[in-house]
């Protein structure tokens, strides 16, 4: 993550705007290299005064003298020139990374990509929005349809940064299609090995819209009601995103997508390094320790409460409206709050899911660890080897 001071904007519908997909994919960080240039040959001719001996022997006498006279040398020299230069390393089209085990490995798409069964099969009533995803979605899986080698591949959605993470600029996304987060008057941009749909950073082989449930309870909270980008309403673009895995292999197999949304902005990993970077402060010992960048990371995170989630995301719609909202209903309809009940069920899945604002990260509609190799909770399906290729990019 790299920062820079920003004044935070206000988010209203005018400021979606449509872009267009471009396939061409460029790394999110620059490489300092040093570059040797060929040796080149010049040839100086230069004209200086050389002064010369002579001696003149006649029959008798020896007589020396000495003068000064004009000569042109000529002088051919090789000279070797070292430069340092910053170059963008451009990405193989058909590639992206991966967080394995702690390591960026290298993703190779071999195949188009497949949501199956189609959105209509979750949510009969959205017909308009399942032709315009190309029946993607995310909010509900059955992972009878997909075939029988799929495995699980762990999209990691940096929440915390809010709709920046859809791509348009005037939401504060950068114009390379990267999301930002504000905290503390200072503006961080979030690279992402898949930038937002429709941006220079875009991952090949990924459907460019998907509809949610999810997007249309932000839109509404938001005041949206007719969609935006002139789409059904909870259409969206793919937004930026991690990816995480549990193994590699040489051959290409179908990947079946588990969305984790991360509201814990110390523990999205840089998609380069895969290290994490402590901005916001926390309660825990130490912020980072649940880096992304290794299943056993992310199951942990699913249980642990931090405080820095609610710092984070206070003014962030996405998390106010699928999280923070749940516990005001409680509190209104109950007319009281009480500490005791946070302390009594903190590992409770049911109230951890449906209550709890400050986890680290929520996998809609999986509610524990221990499902997170056998269900999912969407209906797309991506074709790729990842081999353990190190570093990213390749």
């Amino acid at each position: 993550m790299s920062k820079h001071k920003k004044n935070t904007r206000a988010v209203s519908n005018a400021v979606f705007v449509a872009v267009a997909v471009i396939l061409i994919i460029i790394a999110a960080v620059g490489f300092a290299l040093y570059a040797t240039k060929p040796s080149t040959t010049s040839t100086v001719t230069t004209t200086v005064p050389t002064t010369v001996v002579s001696t003149v022997t006649t029959p008798g006498m020896t007589t020396t003298s000495t003068q000064t006279v004009t000569a042109t040398q000529t002088v051919t020299s090789t000279q070797t020139q070292t430069v340092t230069s910053t170059l963008t390393k451009p990405v193989t089209v058909n590639s992206s990374g991966a967080f394995y085990n702690g390591q960026v490995i290298t993703f190779q798409y071999t195949a188009q990509f497949m949501c199956t069964p189609p959105a209509t099969t979750f949510f009969p009533n959205e017909t308009n929005q399942s032709k315009a995803a190309m029946g993607c979605e995310v909010g509900a899986g059955n992972i009878s349809a997909f075939p029988k080698n799929a495995a699980p591949v762990f999209v990691l959605v940096p929440a915390f940064a809010g709709l920046s993470i859809f791509g348009p600029t005037q939401l504060n996304a950068t114009p390379q299609g990267f999301p930002t987060f504000t905290y503390n008057n200072v503006t961080y941009v979030i690279t992402t090995q898949c930038g937002a749909a429709g941006t220079m950073t875009a991952c090949p082989d990924h459907m460019t819209y998907i509809y949610s449930p999810a997007f249309t309870a932000v839109e509404q909270a938001l005041g949206i009601k007719n969609g935006v980008f002139n789409l059904p309403e909870g259409v969206l673009p793919t937004p930026a995103h991690d990816h995480l895995v549990t193994f590699t292999t040489n051959q290409s197999i179908p990947w079946y997508i588990v969305v984790v949304l991360v509201f814990d902005p110390n523990i999205f990993p840089n998609p380069i390094t895969g290290q994490c970077q402590a901005i916001v402060p926390s309660n825990t010992t130490n912020p980072t320790a649940n880096c992304l960048n290794n299943i056993q990371a992310l199951e942990n995170a699913m249980m642990t409460y931090d405080s820095a989630v609610g710092m984070a995301n206070a003014k962030n719609p996405i998390w106010t409206t699928l999280c923070l909202n749940n516990i005001q209903a409680l509190e209104n309809a109950m007319m009281t709050y009480d500490s005791a009940v946070g302390m009594a069920n903190a590992k409770n899945p049911i109230w951890t899911t449906l209550v709890n604002t400050d986890l680290q990260v929520v996998v809609p509609g999986i509610t524990s660890p221990s499902q997170l190799m056998s269900a999912t909770n969407s209906n797309m399906v991506l074709y790729f080897s990842d081999p353990a290729i190190y570093p990213y990019p390749i």
